[in-house]
């Protein structure tokens, strides 16, 4: 086994290699295989994927699918249990802090208001965005995760929107691709005319609003009944930072999505394969494009139809041969009998 170390399959359980992809698989079809099988891919004994028969030392027996699986949900159990703990950590000395900072005299700059802002409850934060827009002269970004727009959200800050284009402030919107079937933005989009350029991603970031590069509004709590209203110079250019970069990966609302390259599977469907390699839940996967658990299953049920997946480990193992686990990208047509390469769904 020598030159066959650890360093040249730096990988976990998670994601092997070609090579033990290949004898591990063989190991479960067949019971067993032999020692020498292993040899070149020692990271299967490291990860305990195999290991020796007892009744045959020659010989080694695969760990089962199924303990693998529960072994890596366990591990990612206790990463999300630590993070949390980090974050109660971060929060805990956050909060200390601010304690301190009660206790320093307030710089010259800070006689417009406090970098950090909790604005508590909707009125509040209506109030907060309307001075906002008040004060805007130039340019609004802004980020609106979620799936189709509400005809009430759109109609929400409407009156905003009509009194910035009335001044001839510029307005960029990014969206998930899910938004491009609601009417409601369409028409909203039609009435701004000009002023408001909109792109699509896939899924992008929790909503976030900027005014003139100067003041940001994000979500403080899950149902958005806080807000933070920041205009501290670096965390704002930060913000900016990121909007810019999620606005030069967007596709316009005007262009179409690019076809997947894989006959009988929609641009949706890639979105969905790619989370689901990733090890996501179907909850999570519906929550980060914008759509309903349920319509997420039922792509799942169309993947698994055009892939000829009979089980979602089998669905796992196709989603990776048919290259769709990875970034997006143009690949070879793959036929499917009876199927046409569909529009955007």
């Amino acid at each position: 086994m020598a030159g066959h170390g650890a360093d040249e399959h730096p990988h976990g359980a998670d994601r092997l290699c070609e090579a033990g992809d290949r004898v591990y698989s063989r190991a479960v079809r067949r019971g067993r295989v032999p020692r020498r099988d292993a040899e070149p891919v020692p990271c299967l004994l490291e990860l305990a994927l195999l290991h020796p028969d007892p009744d045959d030392m020659d010989w080694l027996v695969p760990t089962s699918p199924q303990e693998v699986m529960t072994r890596l949900l366990r591990g990612m159990y206790d990463e999300v249990s630590a993070s949390g703990r980090r974050v109660g950590s971060a929060v805990a000395a956050v909060e200390w802090y601010a304690g301190l900072g009660h206790r320093v005299r307030p710089a010259a700059s800070a006689a417009e208001g406090p970098a950090i802002r909790v604005l508590d409850g909707l009125a509040r934060i209506q109030a907060a965005m309307d001075e906002a827009t008040q004060a805007c002269t130039a340019e609004v970004l802004t980020v609106q995760p979620g799936g189709i727009r509400r005809e009430a959200e759109l109609s929400e800050g409407l009156h905003r929107a009509l009194a910035l284009r009335g001044r001839g402030v510029r307005m960029r919107d990014l969206y998930t691709h899910v938004a491009r079937h609601g009417q409601g933005l369409l028409n909203y989009l039609e009435l701004m005319g000009d002023a408001v350029q909109a792109r699509t991603l896939d899924e992008v970031i929790d909503r976030l609003i900027l005014f003139d590069r100067t003041v940001a509004f994000i979500p403080a709590n899950s149902d958005r009944t806080m807000a933070l209203e920041l205009r501290h110079p670096a965390i704002v250019e930060y913000l900016v930072t990121v909007f810019e970069r999620l606005w030069r990966l967007a596709i316009p609302l005007t262009a179409p999505l690019p076809d997947t390259g894989i006959e009988g599977i929609s641009h949706r469907e890639q979105s969905i394969a790619a989370l689901l390699a990733e090890g996501h839940q179907d909850a999570v996967i519906a929550e980060r494009l914008g759509i309903s658990v349920r319509t997420c299953r039922a792509h799942i049920a169309r993947l698994s139809e055009t892939l000829g997946a009979a089980s979602r480990t089998q669905l796992g193992v196709r989603i990776a041969q048919a290259g769709l686990d990875g970034p997006q990208r143009s690949t070879t047509p793959l036929s499917v009998p009876g199927q046409e390469s569909p529009s955007v769904r």
